[in-house]
């Protein structure tokens, strides 16, 4: 075989490259990566345990809080913030305005305005001078929808 005079020798070897050394940055790509897909599986459909000051003594991988004003321990310094438990370290993600979570302890969503707000109970109409059946049903049908679908507590 004829070899040029200004092209290196070709080499059979897929490990036989001039420098084999992988920089820093390179090696640690993958965690920046997972890091990042640990996010979006936390964030793209947020539910969150409940709303807490402190870690749960027990928090297994996947679960997600809602973190109070008033956060102390591991948390301090993150109030209001979303903790993401993840290979047993915890992530925050800070809230932008008009971010909703799914709040599982009290069956209803929370929007972020300035702090974690939901909506308050409805008292269902009872009582008065004229009672009119058909639009307490209505009202009751309302307020069971929104109910159903988290918008508003439990009674």
């Amino acid at each position: 075989m004829r070899r040029r005079c200004c092209s290196p020798p070709v080499s059979r070897s897929p490990c036989a490259a001039p420098s084999t050394a992988t920089l820093a940055a390179q090696a640690q790509k993958e965690v920046f990566h997972n890091e990042a897909l640990a996010r979006i599986d936390a964030l793209m459909h947020a539910a969150v345990e409940g709303e807490i000051s402190e870690p749960p003594t027990i928090a297994p991988d996947g679960q997600s809080w809602l973190v109070t004003a008033d956060a102390i321990g591991e948390w301090t310094g993150h109030d209001h913030a979303i903790a993401m438990r993840q290979a047993g370290q915890w992530l925050f993600a800070t809230p932008a305005t008009g971010m909703r979570v799914y709040d599982r302890a009290s069956g209803q969503f929370a929007v972020f305005s300035s702090g974690w707000q939901k909506a308050d109970a409805i008292v269902e109409p009872s009582g008065g001078l004229m009672v009119d059946s058909e639009a307490r049903a209505a009202i009751g049908a309302l307020l069971l929808a929104l109910r159903a679908s988290g918008l508003l507590p439990s009674a």
